[in-house]
């Protein structure tokens, strides 16, 4: 309020609220509340609005004066929150090089004004990369509608960081179930379409071959008619059908009018999997792959000689989310592969380096007493050769265990309560710094209808699954040279929602270091060229 301002009468106190009655000029007006947020701008350290919304009437000259004073009233070398002069409040945020600020009246209640002013200091990352003049100014209106959503005529509304972008988004999932369902309608109409015109056409080369008329279509006997309808089924019935794909669903442009008010992410997935029940191709987004489809086999090598051995482990891990290894069980077989019949007969030299205690057995055609003394694996009756042209497990090993130290990759998920939902903090780290897991991906349950999650701090990638309600978070390398990291975020839910917690992961090195070191001729013992593929998957790693 411009002044000079002058209070005529104070009437009586109507709780929560005070009425007053200000006269500045020629102005009678009538304040609810004298908590009020002017304006929230963010701007240089020079003063420079970049971006400014008010909330009250004000003119464009008095807001920029009001920022660009706003340097000159602070005192360099101390530490503020707030700064105030005769008329107003500045309630401010450093944000790198600019300042969050928030000009409010000298009666408001600089808790709430703080609060709210973290609210807003949140907004401005979620659609700005670097916090730069340039960056802000592009997305000045995205800033803008979500300062709409936090303040309404000088108040602040109860919502939270997940609410502002659902609002501000329009996330629709009753808009994509229509999409879909509409979709599936079509294809059907199109299915039968041509079924139906496959009927005909057979209908027609029958009575060709009877050497009857051609049937007619309707109550018109029109044999031009006819002839014309049979040309166009002949050339939709001999072109070829092309394999119908599954669109994946369009997510709504931020023009769309729907309010995402709930999430049912079963209907989408049975909705699907009716789809493949009917034979339709569903192509699957890779983010959005199961862990079980991520922890793949490696693929062999392209040159495979005629003798090739494969070292092959899968892991099964329980832990429990306070600590604790209630199961780990390691299963690991080398198979082998001969492809050559000259070199049928050939004996295997192990290196086993295991310490961690794990159970060797092997094949019963195989010499067991052999293997025990010398660590070969060759028949028992060495003038036999292994078969052609089949994979052979020729020694396979078990380890089970509960001793924590064994665990290959720790994970520490610790989500809290606060006043706005739950920060959740996740941590991981190798403990076998032998080994270097590849294309790791650990998924997070969400809980449904609360919005995607406000990502902090972050090692690697995510990505946010909303239909199934997971947050993948997705790291290309785990080795010694990058054996730790975290991820931190928040949104609205309960710890339990946040669990169980799933690993899948891939790895060029196993975990019992049990490795074929050469193949030799069981005659004359020369060496004998070989390939070999070493592979470390997931069968199942979850916190619980």
């Amino acid at each position: 309020l411009n002044p000079p301002v002058k209070i005529l009468h104070t009437s009586t106190l109507i709780q929560p609220f005070v009425l007053i009655i200000i006269f500045t000029g020629n102005v009678l007006m009538s304040v609810k509340s004298l908590q009020v947020l002017l304006a929230a701008a963010v701007c240089t350290k020079a003063g420079k609005a970049i971006v400014s919304r008010q909330f009250v009437e004000m003119t464009r000259t008095r807001v920029e004066g009001l920022l660009a004073a706003f340097p000159k009233l602070m005192n360099t070398g101390k530490q503020h929150t707030f700064v105030e002069t005769e008329s107003v409040r500045y309630v401010y945020q450093p944000l790198e090089k600019l300042y969050m600020v928030l000009i409010t009246t000298k009666n408001s209640n600089i808790l709430e004004d703080l609060e709210t002013l973290r609210l807003f200091s949140r907004v401005i990352p979620e659609y700005c990369r670097v916090l730069e003049e340039s960056e802000i100014s592009e997305h000045c209106f995205d800033i803008i509608f979500a300062f709409d959503e936090i303040v309404a005529l000088g108040y602040r509304e109860n919502v939270n960081l997940a609410q502002i972008r659902t609002f501000t988004e329009m996330d629709s999932h009753e808009e994509k179930v229509f999409r879909a369902v509409r979709e599936t309608q079509e294809r059907e109409a199109k299915a039968e379409m041509k079924r139906k015109a496959k009927e005909l056409q057979r209908a027609r080369q029958d009575a060709e071959r009877a050497g009857k008329k051609s049937p007619g279509f309707g109550g018109f006997g029109s044999s031009g008619m006819s002839s014309s309808i049979s040309a166009t089924i002949i050339t939709d019935t001999i072109e070829p059908e092309k394999p119908k794909v599954a669109p994946a669903p369009v997510r709504p442009s931020g023009s769309s009018k729907a309010l995402k008010l709930g999430v049912k992410g079963k209907e989408v997935d049975n909705f699907v999997d009716k789809l493949k029940s009917e034979g339709e191709n569903i192509i699957a987004s890779g983010a959005g792959r199961k862990a079980s489809e991520a922890s793949k086999v490696l693929q062999p090598p392209v040159n495979m000689e005629s003798v090739h051995l494969r070292v092959e482990e899968k892991i099964s891990l329980t832990c429990g989310r306070d600590g604790g290894l209630q199961n780990m069980e390691v299963l690991g077989m080398i198979t082998l592969k001969v492809t050559d019949e000259k070199n049928g007969r050939i004996s295997i030299l192990i290196n086993n380096n295991d310490k961690k205690g794990a159970q060797l057995q092997t094949h019963p055609h195989v010499d067991k007493k052999l293997f025990t003394t010398e660590s070969l694996i060759g028949l028992k009756n060495q003038e036999k050769s292994f078969p052609l042209n089949t994979d052979l497990g020729v020694l396979k090993w078990r380890l089970q265990s509960t001793d924590e130290s064994l665990i290959p990759l720790t994970i520490n998920c610790w989500p809290s309560e606060s006043g706005s939902g739950c920060d959740v903090n996740i941590e991981y780290e190798l403990q076998d710094e032998g080994l270097e897991l590849n294309d790791v991906v650990i998924t997070i349950p969400l809980p449904s209808g609360v919005g995607a999650p406000v990502v902090g701090d972050l090692d690697g990638q995510y990505n946010h699954d909303s239909r199934k309600n997971i947050l993948e978070w997705s790291l290309p390398v785990i080795d010694e040279k990058n054996k730790s990291g975290s991820l931190e975020f928040s949104m609205d839910g309960k710890p339990n929602d946040f669990f169980p917690i799933h690993v899948s992961f891939v790895s060029k090195r196993n975990f019992c270091d049990i490795q074929v070191a050469k193949v030799t001729y069981v005659e004359g013992g020369s060496p004998v060229k070989f390939s070999s593929e070493t592979s470390f998957v997931v069968d199942k790693y979850e916190i619980l």
